[in-house]
């Protein structure tokens, strides 16, 4: 009742209709600030960097471009993904993917987001092309979540976001071999700085800049597995690398922090057109 009141209250105000406006004027704020910043500005236009493919249809932000382009590079081995930390599956990095007909698994540890999942997702999880599992990924745990799932050895994508504990798993993945592997970054942490939260398998992220690894910390493991950095994206919130044996032929170096690391732009996060919603 008391929300009926407030709604009420806001429309006789003109209040939802002033928020529109401004969503608008934000939107077009953003637009205008990519035009300038990325799209028309050189140090992007070299075939190095990745941001000019930019795009997004359900990721955060650009990743689908990125990684649109990556496999347009590279090829595709089995079209087969393995995304954590999707809450319902209407922005992630490999929702898009799921309508160029790949395939996977995604993890998350709520019970709400399985079951909407479940709805939306409803008829690729009855034909087995989206699994879904209900679980806190934990180091210990990954591997034989990927085995309940009969994840193949060789995949493609391997998407991690837990805003946490993300760089002891993927430390603790050793008997699978993605061709891709993208990790979110604390980007506040800038080039040549070592920063790595302590491990706790019971951690919950807790709305602080206390979370994950720098990218120069990501830099170092993804060298210990045989993986080489090829960008990040504009906003400052994932890195991709790939397997060196691909990084040297499709991309150009160095494959550094310092080369790619883009500063957090948390400001540009926005979802333009409609409201997404997955029928699939």
């Amino acid at each position: 009742m008391l929300n009926n009141f407030f709604h009420k209250l806001r429309k006789t105000l003109f209040l939802e209709k002033i928020d529109r406006q401004l969503q608008v004027q934000s939107q077009i704020q953003i637009e205008n600030y990519l035009n300038e910043n990325l799209y028309k500005n050189s140090k992007y236009q070299s075939n190095r960097y990745l941001n000019k493919y930019e795009f997004q249809a359900f990721s955060q932000s650009g990743e689908d471009g990125i990684i649109e382009e990556i496999f347009r590079r590279i090829g595709t081995t089995n079209r087969y993904f393995v995304e954590f930390g999707v809450e319902d599956g209407t922005e992630t990095n490999s929702t898009y993917l799921l309508h160029r007909e790949w395939e996977g698994l995604w993890i998350d540890g709520s019970k709400e987001n399985k079951a909407a999942i479940e709805q939306s997702f409803a008829n690729l999880v009855k034909t087995g092309k989206l699994k879904m599992i209900q679980c806190i990924v934990t180091a210990e745990n990954i591997e034989s979540l990927f085995k309940q799932a009969s994840v193949p050895t060789e995949f493609d994508l391997l998407s991690i976001d837990i805003d946490g504990n993300d760089y002891y798993v993927w430390k603790a993945i050793t008997n699978y071999n993605p061709k891709v592997v993208i990790m979110e970054y604390n980007a506040i942490f800038r080039p040549g700085t070592d920063f790595i939260v302590t491990y706790n398998p019971e951690r919950m992220w807790d709305k602080t800049s206390y979370f994950g690894a720098s990218l120069e910390s990501y830099c170092k493991l993804a060298e210990e597995k045989g993986y080489k950095l090829v960008a990040c994206n504009y906003i400052g919130s994932n890195a991709f690398f790939v397997r060196e044996d691909l990084a040297d032929k499709y991309f150009e170096g160095p494959f550094t922090a310092a080369n790619f690391y883009e500063p957090p732009r948390y400001f540009l996060y926005t979802k333009s057109s409609h409201p997404r919603k997955i029928a699939l």
